[in-house]
């Protein structure tokens, strides 16, 4: 099993950054994909960032594009989400997520196996 655990979240004024972080325990991820999820409430899931397993490789969403930025360390098993130039439509609850078999940075949540508890983001306009 592995356990995902994300902070960095919290309250930030419209055109504000905020760091996210995830640290995985357990079996190691570190040969696999990983990624950033979101959800606002009363609204679907919504995939934000991926990242291959070497790092060399990521992928984002068109709304995030340009502003946030996912990278790795694999020797301490964290995942970070860098937020820039935050938008009020950026509030959701942020959930990190690590495959078991894809190693390429894939934006599908289904294959993803392993999740957080999620971390709240709130940006105030």
């Amino acid at each position: 099993q592995v356990q995902l655990v994300e902070s960095g979240g919290g309250l930030v004024q419209a055109g504000g950054s905020l760091r996210l972080s995830c640290a995985a325990s357990g079996r190691t991820v570190s040969s696999n994909a990983m990624g950033w999820f979101r959800q606002a409430p009363g609204k679907e899931r919504e995939f934000v960032a991926a990242i291959s397993r070497s790092g060399s490789t990521t992928n984002y969403a068109d709304s995030v594009k340009g502003r946030f930025t996912i990278s790795r360390d694999n020797a301490k098993n964290t995942v970070d989400l860098q937020m820039n130039g935050l938008k009020p439509e950026d509030t959701a609850v942020y959930n990190c997520a690590a495959s078991r078999w894809v190693i390429e940075a894939t934006s599908g949540w289904e294959h993803y196996d392993y999740w957080g508890q999620g971390t709240q983001v709130t940006v105030s306009s």
